[in-house]
């Protein structure tokens, strides 16, 4: 057994991972993004020896996979992504509002995660545009990013989205900037019910157009009138949505959004242990206080858990809208800056691309990786590339 706090995804799918694989038929994307955990800054991908110029040590680095899913590739990317959306901030208010599907919904969605998860992006950003869009509400165009989360704290499906809102937005003729009322957006109970039919709508129509697969458990779906049967409760059930107050200040919103860009369905550092066949984490009891908990599960529970969140390829899971998303992206805002009278003088540049990931660490953590960590005065200097090693093989 490993020591607290040393165990990481990755151990789990090497140690366990070719038993699982042998045992259920997975699909190639999952497959994939095992691998690329398991292989994650190993010999296997390559690297780079990097060697002191003052007292001569060197240093091996192997190269990260890079995969959205692998819990070791994202604190760079989100501190990258973090950088590039300050240029978007506004002097003004913003919201997280979370819209999330019933239960019920759960088997087709796993069976069918592009499909549903379009349809729950689609109704969210619809839900929240036309609302806000209503002179009954605001009367305004507003502007918003979204993003997929399909885990709970115990790693099990519970598909949901994360939308951060513009307080306020364009009026229709583009001329004038209307806020939102300070400490409210837009009635809970508005949204969950406009949000409800449109889901379940789009829903039908996917029947309709073959788009959804019934598979195994679910097979009995795709009967019509069973179909109709499933969903006809969810009309009359109340689909939660959330809404939180404000944020104190704009530097707060993108402080705020790095803790769910990123994420991936469990951080290595929740995981505690792995013995006997089983996996222990952490997790924090919502219903319960946010206290802090302690799950054990077997090993191929806890990799079926895992692969339940693995995207399909291509799928994007940050999305922006209104006028975040618009094409003309660039026109309108500088257009929202000048009736804020927030405007710029500097032009927007793309630091997302131009900062390395050394100046990115060294400014975020202090860190300065080009210094030899062995004698602490010399800096190291590029030896020696090293190829992977599957590429070596014969």
């Amino acid at each position: 057994m490993r020591q607290p706090g040393h165990i990481e995804v990755a151990d789990i799918f090497r140690e366990y991972g070719n038993s699982y694989k042998q045992a259920h038929e997975l699909p190639l994307y999952q497959l994939r993004a095992m691998r690329s955990i398991e292989i994650c800054r190993t010999k296997e991908l390559g690297g780079h020896i990097d060697k002191c110029d003052t007292c001569g040590e060197e240093k091996i680095s192997y190269n990260s996979c890079r995969n959205r899913h692998c819990p070791k590739c994202q604190f760079l990317k989100k501190e990258k992504w973090i950088l590039a959306r300050t240029e978007d901030l506004l002097p003004i208010n913003y919201f997280h509002v979370v819209f999330t599907i019933p239960a019920e919904i759960n088997p087709l969605a796993l069976r069918n995660q592009k499909t549903i998860y379009n349809i729950l992006f689609r109704s969210s950003k619809e839900t929240l545009l036309e609302l806000a869009k209503d002179i009954k509400h605001m009367g305004a165009d507003i502007g918003m990013i979204g993003i997929l989360h399909t885990w709970g704290q115990t790693i099990i499906d519970h598909p949901h989205t994360h939308f951060i809102t513009t307080g306020g937005g364009l009026s229709p003729d583009g001329k004038k900037w209307i806020s939102s009322r300070k400490n409210f957006f837009i009635s809970v109970k508005v949204m969950s019910r406009l949000f409800r039919g449109k889901f379940l709508d789009y829903l039908k129509k996917s029947f309709i157009s073959g788009e959804l697969k019934f598979p195994g458990d679910i097979s009995r779906l795709q009967n019509e009138i069973t179909f109709k049967e499933h969903l006809e409760p969810l009309y009359k059930k109340e689909w939660i949505i959330y809404s939180k107050p404000p944020f104190k200040n704009p530097e707060t919103v993108i402080e705020y959004l790095g803790r769910y860009t990123h994420r991936v369905a469990i951080s290595n550092n929740r995981i505690i242990k792995m013995e006997n066949d089983k996996v222990t984490f952490s997790w924090k009891d919502y219903a319960d206080n946010n206290k802090r908990k302690e799950m054990e599960l077997d090993a191929a529970e806890f990799i079926r858990r895992f692969l339940l969140h693995i995207l399909p390829d291509k799928f994007v899971k940050i999305r922006y809208y209104g006028f975040l998303g618009n094409r003309n992206h660039k026109t309108i805002f500088k257009k929202c800056r000048e009736l804020l009278k927030a405007v710029i003088d500097k032009p927007e540049t793309n630091k997302e691309d131009k900062i390395s990931w050394q100046e990115l660490l060294l400014d975020l953590t202090g860190l300065d990786v080009t210094v030899c960590p062995f004698c602490n005065n010399g800096k190291m200097i590029h030896k020696e590339k090293l190829l992977p090693e599957r590429c070596c093989s014969p």
